[in-house]
């Protein structure tokens, strides 16, 4: 097994290759990819054709199978999302702005899989952006300041009963459920210490973080949009450009991803994952 690190020069994110994910894998190989995974925070595994049942066996040896509380599974296996997009389709790419996924749950999930089954010829590249090593070059001063601080996690602006999605016009082929459940909240820590790697991460996001604890909306406001500034700098961004039949697993605990779209006309699918914090 090979682990190239560092992408196309990217800061973080690694290509592994050598592996055959449609076999079962020792428990070797398996603590070498998750180590290239707590390192890396996104790495991917290029031209694997894996049926439906080896992608669920290969996510099943890193955790038992987190939520997806606002997405239908596919009716013959319940743990995977088609993530489609028709060439027809008007609506914009789900997950089309920067978020961390699930933050509004109790427990997040700590890692979520993705594979490529259509990919159009343009467009549709995910990026990602490292909570992590933004976390470490936060000035010290603004780090000290929201150390106490609590974020205010929600579902409510896409997936409320009044949400994005339960609004918008035009016909998706993604199968999403909104809710009025999706306005509770949750509180995390804004400075978040990953449960392996023992690195702080600034976890935060724009679509499911709605507030901070004991802050007003305004200065709430503010202060998070200094902080995605912060993490949406070049330098904290890998950018993954798809081909067919490719596994990529990011740690939901240490980056913020987002779809672009871009490629209009074309079909794209995906299936995915998530595995339990």
């Amino acid at each position: 097994m090979k682990v190239t690190k560092n992408i196309d020069s990217y800061n973080f994110g690694a290509k592994i290759e050598g592996i055959d994910l449609s076999k079962e894998l020792s428990e070797e190989q398996i603590n070498e990819i998750r180590q290239a995974w707590i390192e890396n925070q996104v790495v991917f595994f290029p031209n694997q054709k894996i049926t439906n049942e080896e992608f669920a066996r290969f996510a099943r040896y890193f955790g038992d199978y987190g939520e997806d509380p606002y997405l239908k599974a596919m009716p013959e296996h319940n743990h995977i999302v088609e993530v489609k997009r028709s060439a027809k389709e008007k609506t914009s790419p789900f997950g089309g702005t920067w978020h961390s996924d699930w933050s509004f749950l109790k427990n997040p999930p700590a890692m979520t899989l993705l594979y490529s089954k259509i990919i159009p010829p343009v467009g549709g590249d995910t990026l990602f952006a490292s909570t992590k090593d933004a976390c470490i070059d936060l000035e010290p001063s603004l780090k000290d300041s929201i150390k106490d601080l609590s974020g205010v996690h929600s579902a409510m602006l896409p997936y409320a009963d009044d949400g994005f999605y339960a609004t918008e016009l035009e016909d998706r082929s993604m199968n999403i459920v909104t809710s009025k459940k999706a306005k509770a909240m949750q509180n995390h820590p804004i400075i978040k210490e990953h449960n392996e790697s023992k690195l702080d991460t600034l976890f935060v996001n724009p679509v499911y973080t709605v507030g901070i604890d004991s802050k007003s909306d305004d200065e709430a406001a503010s202060l998070l949009a200094s902080l995605y500034e912060h993490i949406l700098q070049d330098k904290y961004i890998y950018r993954h450009k798809w081909t067919e039949d490719t596994l990529l697993m990011w740690d939901n605990r240490s980056v913020m991803h987002m779809a672009e779209g871009g490629y209009d006309g074309h079909d794209r699918l995906l299936h995915r994952i998530t595995i339990a914090g």
